[in-house]
């Protein structure tokens, strides 16, 4: 059957709200001329009439289509519902805090993918570095006690690279955003999953299509830069 007559034959199901009602919609006025109404359901459900569904199948397609429905619906929700932003009403008096909080609406919402590079010492005193896909951390991590100073924001093993100059101890891992290429010759690469464009990392090339790089100077960070991609929607 073709998706949309297989589509439009599941939606119909919704208009019936037991499966009697539906084996009631199959009788015709000339069966009801021959016989009582209880035969004429039972010819029906038995497929005298042609092929009719079970009430086991019945059940099972209306509930699938109810919920594909709700499934939708919680989408458009979604979609819709305002972004909560952890920066909202804060006070931000450092040049890296306020390039995250303008940048969180559109890292959160898709429009835009950033990759924050941080260096600076741990709570050990050793310096480390590494990159950070900003949109998969806000997902995974509540950001108010960033954005109000109660912790600093730094780069972890779990990001897209990480490195402790004390310890050696070097991690690089794809994220939902961003795959790692770190054995082309021009360097350390990260590809955009959704739209297959490389951010090159490299401060004497250009950041790549789509790409914009900012270097800031920070007073809680020895060294911040944020790469930000646009992404495309088609």
């Amino acid at each position: 059957m073709e998706y949309g007559k297989f589509s439009r034959f599941h939606d119909s199901l919704t208009q019936f709200k037991c499966y009697e009602d539906y084996l009631d919609s199959k009788v015709t006025p000339l069966d009801l001329f021959y016989f009582k109404k209880e035969l004429a359901l039972k010819l029906v459900e038995h497929g005298h009439r042609g092929t009719v569904l079970s009430r086991e199948e019945f059940e099972e397609r209306k509930a699938a289509v109810q919920a594909a429905e709700a499934a939708k619906s919680n989408a458009f929700y979604d979609r819709n519902r305002p972004v909560t932003l952890a920066s909202a009403g804060k006070e931000l008096k450092d040049n890296f805090l306020k390039a995250l909080a303008e940048r969180e609406e559109a890292n959160r919402s898709g429009k835009m993918t950033s990759v924050i590079f941080i260096r600076d010492h741990n709570t050990l005193g050793q310096e480390v570095s590494g990159y950070i896909d900003y949109a998969h951390r806000l997902k995974t991590q509540d950001f108010e006690p960033y954005f109000s100073g109660k912790k600093r924001l730094m780069p972890a093993r779990s990001d897209l690279c990480y490195y402790n100059w004390k310890t050696q101890v070097s991690t690089s891992n794809s994220s939902p955003n961003f795959e790692v290429i770190y054995d082309d010759p021009n360097g350390l690469l990260f590809k955009n999953k959704r739209d297959k464009k490389i951010l090159n990392l490299d401060p004497l090339s250009g950041p790549g299509e789509d790409s914009n790089r900012t270097f800031l100077q920070s007073d809680i960070y020895i060294h911040v830069v944020i790469y930000d991609h646009n992404v495309r929607t088609v």
